[in-house]
């Protein structure tokens, strides 16, 4: 990359991260928002450059490996949701993720594409990170999937960095890390997905329930600051951080179809209008 479209890029990032600190709030991390704490990502492309540092941001290691991106669904037991509902290959996806694999289909509202474009052209493809797949054909031979273990100093499985690529080019979409935690005064955890970005993140919560039938649904609901949602966390020059509750909804429905084959309809929303839609369909591995 030319010193000048370094430069631009570099002009683009810090303007950036002004905005959310414009729109959002001073987060204490050490404190109040704590919640918050999660990994970020240095300078540079994201990809899986993070993991090494969360690891030692818990005095722990990043193991490779056969892991799910939660070992027992348990956790995440409380009133009106009970892992013990789900069906069982839904459990077993998350508590077992490395051994299926995915495939993949997109689709696009037309008043959001052309923003989806951008996004994808100006910082997805280039920090390796957050790459909404914007054609149907992008996704079309594929995905490969890799979950890493973060575990701190007593073996403990802190996050779970599940590292999405494009099987045909190998660029990745997703490098997110995964866990469990429950927002203050809520009557039981969440789902917390991490993506780390340059001195920041995006964070998403989200509130799990399950249907008759046995499936999943993750939802990321709208409402005030310090419930299910997502958030942008950014950093200053000066070391601060600041948070903001984005407009971004999303819902994730895990099942077993008529087939026996396990599926994920998401769906992401921004205000009220449907901006994407993926469907994606799980196989286990051998």
């Amino acid at each position: 990359m030319s010193p000048l479209r370094e430069n631009a890029f570099r002009a683009l990032d810090a303007s950036t991260r002004r905005f959310w600190r414009g729109v959002g709030r001073q987060a204490d991390l050490d404190g109040e928002h704590a919640w918050l704490r999660a990994p970020e990502a240095r300078a540079g492309v994201v990809g899986e450059s993070w993991i090494e540092e969360a690891a030692t941001s818990v005095g722990g290691t990043a193991e490779r490996g056969p892991h799910g991106l939660v070992p027992d669904l348990a956790v995440l037991d409380g009133p009106g949701f009970d892992a013990d509902d789900l069906a069982a290959p839904v459990r077993e996806f998350y508590e077992h993720t490395s051994d299926w694999v995915m495939d993949a289909w997109s689709s696009w509202s037309p008043v959001f594409q052309p923003g989806g474009m951008l996004v994808e052209h100006l910082f997805g493809r280039r920090m390796q990170q957050l790459a909404l797949p914007v054609q149907p054909l992008d996704v079309s031979h594929g995905i490969d999937s890799e979950v890493v273990a973060i575990r701190d100093a007593m073996g403990a499985q802190v996050w779970a960095a599940w590292l999405r690529r494009l099987r045909r080019t190998d660029q990745f979409l997703f490098s997110g890390a995964y866990g469990v935690r429950r927002l203050p005064g809520a009557d039981r955890p969440s789902i917390h997905v991490t993506f780390p970005l340059e001195l920041g993140n995006v964070q998403v919560f989200l509130r799990p329930s399950t249907r008759n039938d046995g499936a999943l649904v993750l939802s990321s609901p709208r409402g005030p600051f310090g419930r299910d949602g997502a958030y942008v966390l950014a950093r200053q020059p000066d070391g601060t951080a600041w948070a903001a509750k984005a407009p971004i909804h999303e819902e994730f429905t895990v099942y077993v179809d008529e087939r026996g084959e396990l599926r994920t309809d998401h769906e992401l929303r921004f205000g009220p209008a449907r901006a994407l839609r993926l469907h994606y369909r799980m196989r286990r591995t051998g």
